[in-house]
């Protein structure tokens, strides 16, 4: 195949290819954006307890998704690249691998969930003036959030294997059902309309449980219609190949333990936040993050854009055109990240709309905070793209030693330091401890250039 001439941008016919896999995926987060907008614009009407205990308790299953997503970004970097091989039985046994690590994390989600949620959602509220309060409406929310994980596992499973197979529409049909269900419940159950009763915050959580099994639902029934590269039957649903799956559980070891430490860190800095006043903080925060969400859609879809064109290209043992076009990702990635800077301004119009019945020092927190994340878009995209280079060569050492460590070692001493030793707020101490990515975008460009991920792990696997 003939390789096109060095360049620093690809041809526009490279960038249609991307955005072809970008933009469903985009658009199926942002549609998940726009529901969970809804959400808190609706839990926002009962005060700003109400949506700090949603928000709290959220931030459990905020942590469960991240461990399921690592998992399934780890069994996608074999996904992909025996996708680009046709490899039906490596495809198959990354799918059982999803699986199989995504039910076993669901242990530790039932302990938090029904047997430790008030223990446990305390760590969230330490230092805050009205964490009691808080707490009670947040523990509601959280036993009733039990019942989601499982069929979010199942589910992330099967649309995660369909988009590194580059199935990106039918993800987005589902989830633009399962939206719409959990906005129709939503409206339902949390004041109570049309003869149902209103529930408030459990009723909040309900949806969420309904919106879930409907989603289960239709991807099991795609699943069994469609029978995808990867699908595998139920009788063989546990006969693993134990050396691949040794192999992948390797790297996602690093990749696991990259996502952890970055989720806890947004934990703890989260906690420190909230110990920064009342309800007021916790709910401002919240509400930012629910507008900020609208932009962070660029996340994923260049994450997954990048996985599956590199990640088809190594597998398929072209190593050349692969180095090209992660120059030519990195370029895209910078112009891209200037757009979603931008749109992350212009969503502050959003702010005193979607959320007026909240106290107006939230409001104002809300601002700042959207305003502060935008100015961050073109660093913290240019920095997904690269961990997705890294991480579609098998390469996620990248991420547990310069990621991780600069996150244990530079941000977390940062964010306590600020927090214990000075009296700013949540705003300036954001800021502060995010200034670290910087020096990650900057880390991470000299460890790619030593190409350690330019590699064929189908070729490597099968001479294992």
């Amino acid at each position: 195949m003939t390789i096109e001439r060095r360049s620093l941008f690809g041809s526009w016919q490279f960038y249609r290819g991307a955005l072809a896999i970008a933009l469903p995926i985009m658009l199926q987060q942002l549609i998940q954006s726009l529901v969970s907008l809804i959400d808190n614009f609706m839990v926002s009407g009962l005060g700003d307890i109400c949506m700090s205990g949603v928000n709290v308790a959220g931030q459990v299953l905020f942590v469960f998704m991240v461990f399921i997503n690592a998992i399934c970004m780890s069994g996608g970097i074999f996904m992909t690249q025996f996708y680009g091989a046709k490899d039906a039985e490596g495809m198959g046994q990354a799918f059982r691998f999803k699986l199989v690590a995504g039910l076993a994390a669901f242990i530790p989600y039932l302990l938090v969930t029904v047997v430790f949620p008030r223990q446990v959602l305390s760590l969230m509220l330490i230092g805050n003036t009205q964490a009691d309060l808080i707490l009670d409406e947040a523990v509601q929310y959280m036993r009733i959030m039990f019942w989601v994980g499982i069929p979010m596992t199942v589910s992330m499973s099967i649309a995660s294997s369909l988009r590194d197979l580059g199935h990106v529409n039918t993800p987005l049909v589902v989830t633009v059902i399962a939206t719409l269900t959990n906005t129709v419940f939503n409206w339902l159950l949390i004041y109570g309309h049309l003869g149902f009763p209103g529930l408030g915050v459990r009723g909040a959580a309900l949806a969420t449980v309904i919106a879930r099994l409907v989603e289960l639902a239709l991807f099991i029934a795609v699943y069994l219609r469609t029978k995808p590269a990867f699908a595998v039957k139920a009788a063989n649903l546990l006969k693993i190949d134990r050396s691949l799956f040794k192999s992948i559980l390797r790297k996602s070891a690093m990749v696991l333990f990259c996502e952890m430490v970055w989720v806890m860190s947004e934990t703890i800095t989260t906690a420190l936040y909230n110990g920064r006043g009342g309800a007021d903080v916790v709910s401002g925060m919240a509400a930012s993050f629910a507008i900020a969400n609208l932009y962070f859609v660029a996340f994923g879809g260049v994450y997954s854009a990048t996985s599956v064109l590199l990640g088809k290209t190594l597998g398929e043992g072209n190593l050349e055109k692969a180095r090209q076009q992660k120059t030519w990702l990195l370029s895209g990635t910078a112009v891209f990240g200037v757009v979603m800077t931008g749109f992350g301004f212009a969503t502050t119009l959003l702010v005193p709309i979607v959320f007026e019945r909240l106290s107006d020092s939230a409001i104002l927190l809300c601002k700042q905070m959207v305003m502060t994340m935008s100015l961050f878009m073109i660093p913290w995209l240019y920095m997904n793209t690269q961990q997705a280079i890294a991480r579609a060569g098998g390469d996620t050492a990248m991420g547990a030693f310069t990621d991780a460590g600069l996150t244990i070692f530079v941000m977390t001493p940062m964010v306590f330091a600020l927090a214990l030793l000075t009296d700013v707020g949540p705003v300036v101490l954001y800021c502060g401890v995010k200034l670290v990515d910087v020096i990650k975008v900057v880390v991470f460009h000299f460890w790619l250039k030593k190409e350690r991920w330019l590699k064929n792990l189908t070729k490597r696997e099968a001479s294992a």
